[in-house]
């Protein structure tokens, strides 16, 4: 066979497809080809794009850049001439080549159908045919991969990628100026340099920074000079331009040097330590002169206003202060010393400040020092300022006594004036110890409570055993809480021991009854001590309810037939009756009156235990009240919030640039006096925020952290609201605050007072029982600001009732059983309200509902 190279592929099934295929091989090997020929003098062009943009070329000497150029177009000239001997259009058959590498074909097909069989034997032809057959099946699996240049072989290092990035940043550096710097590059200027230029005439700025605590704001000092005020610890910035020779700054006869900043700038920066002339010279004569004055910055002043004292109410110590600063105060804290034992390191209590630094504040702080092991001594308070400058200023000593708390147990109090004794002296822990083994040794004096036992021999251990300073503490800690669970759980424990006595004597009534009816002198004498152990039982009792009674602010046990209600006269005769009965032999009297008395006694048991339920009603009570005060604070923070949105919206619509930030204040003179009384509204509400948190607080001991953080979230935006910025956050904030402290308000509340009572209201009972109610606020107030004649919660100060007419102008009071419905279906919404995991219809008609209100 012989093959006839470069000839046409003949007409067959597909022929039109495989030229185009062939084409196509054709062209990727003639890429592959170029692309490895002018790659090389394309690297050099961009290399000499990448060093012209940048603007590198024309800050050189003309010599250098000239022969810089010189080298560029000699490597590009090479380069390229080599690329161009490289090009050549590829051969058909290397195409085909190609196109069968690419396929995977094996054993030449493309040629085959191109070649001819040499004789024209019929069996050779026929078997040919065959073999051609073959070939053309295969053209289907033709395939045309994508151009290879194989540049990673010849460029391991990626050179390539190099250049390309750094033309991408040159061209981004260049920008605009990208045609002018090309042409600067590839245009090197001979020409002669021009003369210097004329020397600009000096001139210099400079200013004093105040310290940052200042919030005062730099100080530019007069080119003409003069005298100069400021605070010390400000630092002096001067720039001097226009001198090639550096200018000399003296202050107090002390030279400071500048630092050079280019050819003609000098800049020099000087902390103030001192006063006095301020001259600046420069070629030795004087430029400008100062005279600086240092202000000194004082110490806060800080003092009592009046002397501290016992509060009048609880066993608070009020602390009234004032205290000023001439920058701002930054803390305020009390310590406390003990008079007969100054040594002792001192109780340290912070006070909290009005929102900022203030210059000057005033005001009285509540702390309850009771449960301190000093309370009942003498000491020493004093009160420290703090300022931005870590400067403290300290008010004069006032010797007071902390208040106290009364113990009424003989155990608790013994207790209470040992833990005293080691305040005084921590040394003393021998008596302390023996003081222990006495109380120990007498249970009867507790009740012969076990766990008071083994607490107070556990006391008395630690202190012969632990010999760290830290114990004598721990211990003063012990013998608190043993003294208040004497003392708080006394009325268990003699209502236990009463119990026990009625017990004992009715056994002892059973058995001389059942025994002996004559009874016997030993008899008659064991039950009349068992009588008489009933009756201190009795008299125990009656005090421990009465002191709890007082500790609780109730009133006190009276007596009243009608009511069963007994106080302990009466008790006492009953118990007399029933002595002389059993001293006499009378056993049908004693046993009728020993059932009276019991019957006197269950009487007063569930009397305590109603009045214990009547006092958690009321507690519950003020908590409905105090979280419908929270609802209205989230409905009124809300209503702000809207406000706050639809004045934004107006902002951004009367805004024609929106590249440009919105005006710092609202623009239109309606929109300023929404946003102050805003402002108003805001602080009026923080205030209320503080009064609620305060009562809460007396209600159940703690106060929520989500309320603080509203408190701080309603000062920001109130300090927003009045500087004209958006206070859309704050806001946004305190409203979750809000509604997390109003959540865990309400757990609070079931936790200590348990769920409500049926009947307790006009509620379902659902959720946690609380009733998001306003409390004492009344519907005048909800809609309308908070003005004149209401407090900061919104309530009229007034006090009004029946069906009349309050004041001109105001509305027309309902009478008692109108208001007090409308009250209670405000309370139920309120409270359905502050669930707000109810369907948002739900929600929003309520809402509506409570506007209406």
């Amino acid at each position: 066979m012989s093959q006839a190279p470069g000839k046409a592929p003949p007409e067959s099934q597909g022929l039109g497809a495989l030229g185009l295929k062939l084409g196509l091989s054709r062209l990727a090997l003639w890429w592959e080809g170029a692309w490895r020929a002018l790659w090389p003098p394309l690297g050099i062009l961009g290399a000499f794009l990448a060093l012209a943009f940048t603007g590198l070329l024309p800050t050189l000497p003309p010599a250098l850049h000239l022969l810089i150029l010189i080298g560029f177009a000699a490597a590009l000239g090479y380069l390229g001439y080599r690329a161009a001997l490289g090009l050549s259009a590829p051969a058909a058959d290397a195409a085909a080549r190609r196109l069968e590498r690419d396929s995977g074909l094996a054993h030449r097909p493309l040629a085959v159908l191109a070649d001819r069989p040499a004789g024209d034997d019929p069996m050779a032809q026929a078997l040919w045919q065959a073999h051609r057959d073959r070939a053309a099946a295969q053209l289907g699996q033709l395939r045309v991969a994508r151009p290879s240049p194989g540049l990673a072989a010849r460029d391991p290092r990626a050179l390539r990628a190099a250049v390309l990035v750094a033309l991408v940043a040159s061209l981004g550096m260049a920008g605009r100026e990208a045609p002018e710097r090309l042409l600067s590059a590839l245009a090197p200027s001979f020409a002669e340099p021009a003369s210097a230029p004329t020397a600009l005439a000096a001139r210099f700025e400079a200013w004093v920074t105040p310290p940052a605590y200042t919030g005062a704001p730099p100080q530019f000092l007069n080119a003409a000079g003069g005298a100069v005020s400021v605070p010390a610890g400000s630092r002096l910035h001067m720039v001097f331009s226009g001198s090639a020779s550096p200018p000399e700054l003296r202050l107090g006869g002390t030279a400071h040097a500048f630092a050079r900043m280019d050819a003609q700038s000098h800049a020099l920066e000087l902390p103030l330590t001192e006063g006095g002339a301020l001259v600046l010279k420069r070629d030795g004569r004087d430029v400008a002169q100062w005279a600086l004055t240092l202000t000194p910055d004082a110490p806060p002043v800080v003092a009592w206003d009046p002397s501290p004292a016992r509060a009048g109410r609880g066993l608070g110590l009020r602390l009234p202060w004032k205290a000023e600063d001439d920058w701002g105060l930054v803390a305020l804290r009390v310590e406390l010393r003990l008079k007969q034992r100054p040594s002792a390191p001192p109780v340290t209590q912070d006070i909290p400040l009005p929102g900022g630094a203030p210059r000057q504040a005033q005001g009285a702080a509540q702390h309850d020092f009771s449960a301190h092991p000093w309370a009942g001594l003498e000491v020493e308070a004093r009160l420290f300022a703090r300022d931005g400058a870590e400067q403290e200023g300290k008010s004069e000593g006032a010797f007071l006594i902390l208040p106290e708390r009364r113990f009424s147990h003989p155990v608790a109090q013994q207790l209470i004036t040992l833990r005293r004794a080691l305040s005084l002296d921590p040394n003393a822990r021998d008596p302390a110890r023996r003081e222990l083994d006495r109380i120990s040794n007498a249970p009867e004096a507790f009740e012969h409570d076990t766990g008071m036992f083994l607490t107070l021999r556990a006391a008395r251990h630690r202190l012969g055993r632990d010999r760290r300073d830290e114990a004598v503490p721990e211990v003063q800690q012990i013998l608190w809480d043993v003294a208040v669970a004497l003392e708080e759980g006394r009325t268990d424990r003699t209502a236990r021991a009463l119990t026990q006595a009625r017990e004992a004597l009715r056994e002892a009534l059973e058995e001389a009854r059942r025994d002996n009816p004559e009874r016997s002198p030993e008899q008659r004498a064991e039950l009349q001590r068992r009588i008489q152990e009933l009756r201190e039982a009795i008299r125990r009792h009656l005090e421990a309810l009465a002191e709890r009674m007082q500790r609780e602010n109730n009133e006190a046990l009276s007596y009243d037939p009608q009511q069963r209600v007994f106080d302990r006269r009466e008790l006492e005769r009953r118990t007399r009756r029933l002595e002389d009965a059993a001293r006499d032999g009378r056993q049908e009297d004693a046993e009728r009156e020993m059932a009276e008395l019991e019957e006197m006694l269950q009487a007063l048991e569930e009397g305590r235990t109603s009045r214990t339920e009547d006092r958690q009603r009321q507690q519950r009570q003020r908590g409905q009240q105090q979280m419908g005060a929270l609802q209205d604070m989230v409905r009124r923070e809300a209503e702000m919030l809207d406000r706050a949105h639809r004045r934004s919206g107006e902002q951004d619509i009367n805004r024609t640039d929106s590249r440009r930030p919105p005006p710092p204040r609202p623009q239109t003179p309606e929109a300023r006096e929404e946003a102050a009384r805003d402002a108003r509204t805001q602080r009026a509400l923080r205030r209320a925020l503080g009064e609620l948190m305060q009562q809460f607080g007396e209600l159940t001991g703690d106060v929520p952290a989500p309320l603080a953080e509203a408190d701080r979230a309603m000062r920001d935006a109130a300090e927003a609201l009045a500087e004209g910025r958006d206070p859309r956050a704050a806001q946004q904030q305190a409203i979750r605050a809000l509604t997390e402290g109003g959540r865990q308000m309400s757990q609070r509340m079931q936790r200590q007072f348990g769920q409500p009572q049926p009947g307790e209201g006009e509620g379902e009972g659902e959720g946690e029982g609380e009733e998001m109610a306003g409390g004492q606020q009344g519907s005048e107030g909800q809609e309308n600001q908070l003005g004149e004649g209401r407090d900061p919660l919104g309530r009229d100060r007034r006090e009004s009732g029946g069906s009349a007419q309050d004041n001109a102008g105001d509305t027309l009071v309902p009478g008692d059983a109108e208001r007090l419905r409308s009250h209670q279906l405000q309370q139920e919404l309120r409270r359905r309200g502050a669930e707000r995991e109810r369907p948002p219809v739900e929600l929003e008609y309520i809402d509506r509902l409570l506007r209406r209100f």
